[in-house]
């Protein structure tokens, strides 16, 4: 399947940035998925046409949305506290479903992430950024597979 395409142009980036400098601030590589930086209050839009199955805040992901279709599943993670989307919305490929949210929040019951100051961090991070990430049949892909 062919998925949005043109979700980001920094694709060839982004390998270089979860191997190179990302473990140089301390952040793990070792995750499904990859890591895109953008500031936040960054928009990101529904890959493919396809249902909300979740948005709440998801430990390491921090805040987090998902798009199912067919035996796809997205995560985008990371995102703002203020979902655009609810649990059973169906949305359109190409539509807005959220924004990169801050790095630090506070008052999530249960998050035990914090940066070396002790600041409540959106998961684990060390910066602002979405995380994307795909399985089918429950089974992870190298995202950019797709684009």
């Amino acid at each position: 399947m062919d998925l949005f395409g043109r979700f980001l142009d920094i694709q060839k980036l982004v390998p270089i940035l979860e191997k190179e400098f990302l473990p140089l601030l301390g952040a793990s590589s070792s995750h499904s998925g990859i890591d895109i930086p953008a500031p936040e209050g960054t928009k990101f839009i529904a890959v493919a046409d396809g249902e909300i199955t979740f948005t709440q805040f998801l430990g390491a992901g921090g805040y987090t949305i998902t798009l199912s279709f067919d035996n796809y599943k997205v995560t985008y993670c990371h995102c703002s506290p203020n979902y655009i989307v609810k649990v059973g919305d169906i949305v359109k490929q190409g539509q807005v479903i959220g924004y990169v949210g801050p790095q630090y929040v506070y008052g999530v019951k249960g998050n035990q992430y914090t940066d070396s100051s002790g600041k409540p961090t959106n998961g684990a991070t060390t910066g602002t950024h979405l995380h994307l990430g795909i399985r089918i049949n429950n089974m992870y892909q190298n995202p950019l597979d797709f684009f």
